[in-house]
């Protein structure tokens, strides 16, 4: 007789095979492991869709399968049975095991769920964000949520790629730093045992010091920022992809990142996101863009030292009607504007040799040709009312020999959201911090 059992996983029964194989064992028995995604109650007759990590599959619970305690939503269980091929009016060509399903005849729940507190069975998870939020570990096992952060997975590994075929060395920068990277008050301050230290807001000035190590170096990284405002587009705690190149020159570095973001989301492109135009991608100056978007929107914003939000997305909205590109590289901002690194250009140093990279209306990156040489990176460091000396370690590098170089960023969130047509970075965040939650809301 079937049975029905709740009992700790037994090791020694038959082998496991996952749901996605079972497309191989038509006819044979196999024993599953999942947990319960939908169940249906059709009269004496009980289906359940189970999960793993490699897919899902339709079970069928017969009548004569007695069940004292039917499992229910978010289950853990082991089930064993017949794979047999779906009727021809049942296949769910929505699924890669639509074709088949298991007849079941032996259940074992490993761990049962309590009661959820809202569905977790519809193709979408209808919440308000405080409470997609507020149950993050429940949520995330959501199909469409967890659709999410594949696709993220495949930006990394597409970023990776390609910053391997650029010949880049992968390297693990610290987060506690003895001082603030770009100055300004944005920064965490922390008690580290009897000093003063700080959370990085970014990996760069460990990148740069290791150029004449490696020459050229990729890191993911992660960067905090306190500032006291609540958007949708910012986090406090955000990961940052990084690359950084020796022997390099201005107009190599805007290929360079081009390229690597058209491999990194070119990759991404098999895990759901949406149709990305790749044509070829518009570089204009900071003020070219502002003339552009006088003409073409009529802002005049020809006085600002940053592109508006809305300049963002206007710009993107003529680079994807004109060029065909979801993509828009903008150069030139002040110099003024920029991190003390930041190279001014020769020909006009009120301007710098910086650039950030506009993606369907957001900027998902930005970077600059760095200043190489000992003597005006400490000038740079003064006229920014900064000391050298809390810059001693990251000085070294220079005073013993830097060679040209530059490199670029990308915020990982804030890609992921654009990429995925979300509304809120904080839904590409596993655990997003900001200034009212740290896990639970503060």
């Amino acid at each position: 007789m079937s049975s029905f059992k709740l009992c700790c996983y037994d090791a020694g029964r038959m082998e496991r095979t996952l749901i996605l194989d079972c497309n191989n064992k038509i006819g044979e028995k196999v024993k599953i492991c999942g947990w319960v995604q939908v169940r249906r109650d059709h009269g004496k007759i009980l289906f359940l869709d189970v999960l793993d990590r490699s897919g899902l599959i339709q079970v069928v619970i017969p009548i004569g399968v007695k069940l004292i305690h039917p499992p229910g939503v978010q289950d853990v269980v082991c089930i064993e049975g017949k794979v047999d091929k779906r009727p021809p009016n049942l296949v769910n060509k929505n699924i890669p095991t639509g074709e088949i399903e298991i007849s079941a005849e032996h259940i074992e729940v490993l761990s049962k769920a309590a009661e959820l507190p809202f569905d977790m069975g519809g193709k979408e998870l209808d919440l308000q964000l405080p409470t997609l939020l507020d149950f993050r570990s429940l949520t995330l096992r959501h199909p469409k949520i967890k659709e999410i952060f594949k696709a993220q997975a495949a930006i990394l590994e597409g970023f990776r790629k390609a910053a391997s075929d650029l010949g880049c060395t992968e390297i693990v920068v610290p987060t506690i730093v003895a001082g603030a990277t770009e100055g300004g008050a944005e920064v965490f301050k922390i008690d580290y045992f009897d000093h003063k230290a700080y959370l990085s807001q970014s990996p760069q000035l460990y990148k740069q010091m290791l150029v004449p190590v490696y020459e050229r170096v990729f890191t993911i990284a992660k960067a905090y920022r306190a500032e006291p405002s609540v958007t949708t587009r910012h986090l406090a705690e955000a990961t940052q992809l990084d690359i950084e190149i020796g022997f390099v020159e201005f107009e190599d570095l805007l290929d360079f990142l081009e390229e690597v973001a058209v491999k990194m989301l070119k990759f991404a492109e098999d895990f759901g996101v949406e149709q990305i135009a790749f044509g070829k991608i518009p570089r204009l100056t900071l003020r070219k863009a502002q003339d552009l978007i006088l003409k073409e929107f009529g802002r005049d914003n020809r006085k600002e030292k940053d592109l508006t939000p809305q300049d963002e997305v206007d710009l993107c909205k003529w680079a994807l009607e004109k060029h065909k590109s979801d993509f828009v590289t903008v150069t030139h901002f002040p110099t003024s504007a920029k991190p003390f690194y930041t190279m001014p250009d020769p020909a006009e140093p009120e301007y710098s040799l910086s650039y950030d990279l506009l993606f369907r209306g957001v900027e998902i990156l930005s970077g600059s040709q760095r200043i190489n040489d000992y003597e005006q990176l400490v000038k740079s460091i003064e006229s920014r009312g900064m000391d050298p000396k809390n810059f001693e370690m990251y000085l070294q590098a220079f005073k013993y020999g830097m060679p040209p170089e530059g490199g670029f960023s990308f915020g990982l969130e804030r890609v992921t959201m654009h990429v995925l047509g979300l509304a809120n970075v904080r839904e590409a965040s596993l655990f997003p911090r900001d200034m009212e939650r740290v896990d639970v809301r503060l």
